[in-house]
């Protein structure tokens, strides 16, 4: 019996999928470090962890460590520190050394985490991405822009996905982000040159070191355009056909950028551009799984419970690489006016192009997500649009 413990901070739907996952992996023993109470997690979860800790801080790694020093007095020696959220992947890191945990250290840990040091590693190993700096001070953001040119693109440098990002067009704009959230040496910006182009991600799964399966996803369109046009309801797809020409140079950066950074055994999302003239660049790394509800349609495509396959990599070392059996999509509706999606119309015109609509629930950060897949088509131009 492995015993592995599962930070989640929160009771968030999605992150409920993958504690599941980790509760039935055969021969595992799964003890839940939460912030929340216990009792705010749906009753399925309740039932399935063997056992619950309660943090004042889930991103406090002294505490978290504190607790699992208690866990392991408890129940034995302790196999697995996993967690699913971004922000805490760093923290995780630093409890598994200094417990002598396997997996993830905290030098690798970082490079995924801090999207400057992640930069400047790729960029020295030869991976096409943005150029960047700290801003800690107007005059860095000035130096930046005369470097680079407008437009550019400000962020945290510890930012996950598009919160907190601005693009930048002119000096009135790069200042009022600059009041928004003044730089400090203690508390810097990310600026980065804008990339003009299709934006993508590449989600992979490692073992030993290796990148032994991935998937691909279109963004329509980039979700910085999302971000700054409320009317936008965004989507994403997956498409059947990804194991051909068109993605050879992908996969080929995604597996090194992986190597340089430092990935052994574990679960990738990768965002990148595809630029007007065909190159490509990396915009960043995470070692975790996607958001967006993507772990879900890549379960879609694939005809397989990917939440179950995250649990084995992470818990096992194993992976069973699946087939890409299907085009899977999600579109996000965004309610207009006040901010609510009352009703939805066209579900019927969808099945009508033999399109399943599976279901509507919360989507991650915009106000309703309907899932449309898997998607029955026949071969041809229709199969991967």
């Amino acid at each position: 019996m492995r015993n592995v413990l599962f930070v989640a901070p929160f009771s968030f739907e999605t992150t409920g999928r993958f504690i599941t996952a980790a509760a039935e992996n055969p021969d595992t023993r799964l003890v839940l470090l939460t912030q929340d109470p216990l009792e705010r997690f749906p009753q399925p979860i309740q039932d399935k962890v063997g056992g619950h800790w309660r943090l004042e801080n889930a991103l406090d790694p002294g505490e978290i460590a504190v607790a699992v020093e208690a866990v392991r007095h408890r129940i034995g020696p302790i196999h697995r520190l996993l967690g699913t959220l971004e922000h805490l992947q760093v923290q995780l890191a630093e409890v598994r050394e200094r417990l002598s945990i396997e997996g993830m250290g905290v030098e690798a840990a970082r490079r995924f985490r801090d999207k400057s040091l992640m930069k400047t590693v790729l960029r020295e190993a030869g991976v096409p991405c943005a150029r960047h700096r700290l801003i800690t001070s107007d005059a860095d953001a000035d130096a930046f822009v005369d470097e680079v040119g407008f437009p550019v693109v400000v962020k945290p440098p510890d930012g996950a996905g598009a919160k907190a990002t601005y693009a930048v067009h002119d000096t009135a704009a790069l200042y009022d982000v600059l009041r928004r959230h003044p730089p400090s040496p203690g508390r810097p910006l990310l600026g980065e040159e804008l990339i003009v182009g299709t934006e993508h991600s590449f989600d992979g799964v490692s073992i030993g070191g290796k990148l032994v399966w991935h998937s691909l996803t279109h963004y329509l369109p980039a979700p910085l355009e999302v971000v700054k046009n409320p009317w936008i309801q965004w989507c994403v797809l997956l498409p059947r056909e990804i194991d051909v020409p068109e993605y050879d140079d992908v996969r080929e950066v995604a597996a090194r950028s992986l190597d340089v950074l430092g990935m052994e055994t574990g679960v990738c999302h990768l965002e990148w551009f595809r630029r007007q003239d065909g190159s490509i660049a990396v915009s960043e790394v995470g070692a975790r799984p996607g958001g967006a509800q993507i772990s879900k349609l890549i379960s879609y495509a694939h005809d397989v419970d990917f939440y179950r396959a995250w649990a084995r990599v992470m818990i096992d070392g194993a992976f069973d690489p699946p087939t890409r059996e299907y085009a899977a999509g999600a579109a996000y509706l965004r309610g207009q006016g006040e901010g609510r999606v009352k009703k939805i119309y066209g579900l019927e015109e969808a099945d009508g192009q033999r399109c399943l609509v599976l279901e509507l629930i919360e989507g991650d950060g915009l106000d309703q997500l309907v899932t449309a897949g898997p998607l029955s088509l026949e071969r041809g131009p229709a199969a991967t649009n």
